[in-house]
This record gives structure tokens, C-alpha cells and sequence, in this order.
């Protein structure tokens, strides 16, 4: 009698640890993980700026400004970026008695191409179209169309936050300051070197 009850309770043990038992053995691999974060499409920049200024003779070498961009991603590596900035403050050349008062400011916008370097630092190169203007100087006309290419390396702080520096060389078409019809508004192309260093975020 005893025996049979001790069978009983042995196989009711059995029927109720048999479920866990079979759920020990699932895959691990088929369970579904956490959800990952949806990628982040959109970029934004502001920083410091620096631009030659080879369109105007006899004035500063230089102007610091800043820019701003936008960038949208698509895919993993390429982007479309728009840009503006502005640059009026003048460097260099400080021994002349009169540079006069030039500034420049352009709209561009282009593809890019972003890549990683090695862990947290990554690189992107890209190209740029638009126009730029030249004032403060008389010029006429004072806007041309520009284009130009670039590159820089980025540093991402987190998945947000990035520190990028780039660097580009821009071409315009302007006439000399105070030209007039009777030299025909003749233009000159002239390359400026341009550099900036600021703060990227992504969202």
C-alpha cells in the first residue's frame, strides 16, 4: 500500500516538472533579443570657420566666421549635405593701413561619403555646389557660382554627440572690387582654403 502511494506522488512530480523541463532544452537563439534602437538618419553641425579670401586684393588673408550644416544619411555610408556660413572677421596682413571691410558668406550643397577610421574615429569626403558671396567691397556682380571638395575625420563622443574638423578648397568667379562696363565686369577665379571644427549631433 505504501509502495503504490509513493509511486503515485513520484509520477505526479514527474507530470508537473516535465514542462520545465522541456523549456530548458529551447533554443536560446530563437528567443527574441531586446529591441535595438532605430538608426539615426539625420545629422546636424556648427562651428568655427576659417576662409581664405583671394578674391579681394590688398585686404586680410584671412576670415574667421562659422557654419552650419545638414546631412541626411542614407544608407551606411552616404550622405546629402547643405551648408552655410558666413565669415567676416578679419586675420592677418595687419600691417595695412586700410584692408577695408570684406566678408563672404555661401550656400552649398553636395554628397558625402562617411567611413570609419579606427574606433571611435571615423572620416568623410565630400563634394559641394552652390554660390558665394562677396561683400563689403563693391564688387560687382558680388555673388558666382562656387563648387568645391573637402574631408575631415570625426571623433563620436557617444551614438548622439560627435566632434568633426574637415577642411576644403572652394572656387568662385569674381570681378575685381570697383569694376565698371568699360573692363566688361571681367571675372577672376580664385580657390579658397577653408577650415572648421565644431560639434556634429545626430537624430
Amino acid at each position: 500500500m505504501t509502495s503504490k502511494i509513493l509511486l503515485r506522488i513520484l509520477a505526479v512530480a514527474a507530470a508537473a516538472l516535465a514542462p520545465l523541463a522541456a523549456a530548458a532544452q529551447v533554443n536560446s537563439d530563437s528567443a527574441p533579443g531586446p529591441l535595438q534602437a532605430a538608426p539615426l538618419k539625420y545629422e546636424a553641425y556648427v562651428g568655427l570657420a576659417y576662409s581664405r579670401i583671394r578674391q579681394v586684393p590688398v585686404t586680410y588673408s584671412g576670415l574667421i566666421g562659422g557654419k552650419v550644416s545638414l546631412a541626411r544619411d542614407w544608407g551606411k555610408y552616404f550622405q546629402l549635405l547643405a551648408s552655410g556660413d558666413y565669415y567676416k572677421m578679419g586675420t592677418g596682413h595687419s600691417y595695412l593701413t586700410n584692408p577695408g571691410s570684406p566678408s563672404i558668406y555661401s550656400f552649398l550643397v553636395g554628397p558625402g561619403v562617411r567611413f570609419p577610421v579606427y574606433g571611435r574615429l571615423g572620416g568623410v569626403l565630400f563634394t559641394e555646389l552652390g554660390l558665394e558671396h562677396t561683400g563689403g567691397e563693391s564688387m560687382t556682380p558680388n555673388i558666382s557660382f562656387a563648387g568645391g571638395f573637402g574631408g575631415g575625420l570625426t571623433y563620436n563622443l557617444n551614438r548622439r554627440f560627435a566632434l568633426q574638423l574637415t577642411g576644403d578648397r572652394v572656387a568662385a568667379s569674381f570681378s575685381l572690387p570697383s569694376n565698371s562696363p568699360q573692363v566688361a565686369y571681367s571675372t577672376h577665379r580664385t580657390w579658397d582654403a577653408r577650415g572648421t571644427g565644431g560639434l556634429v549631433v545626430h537624430f
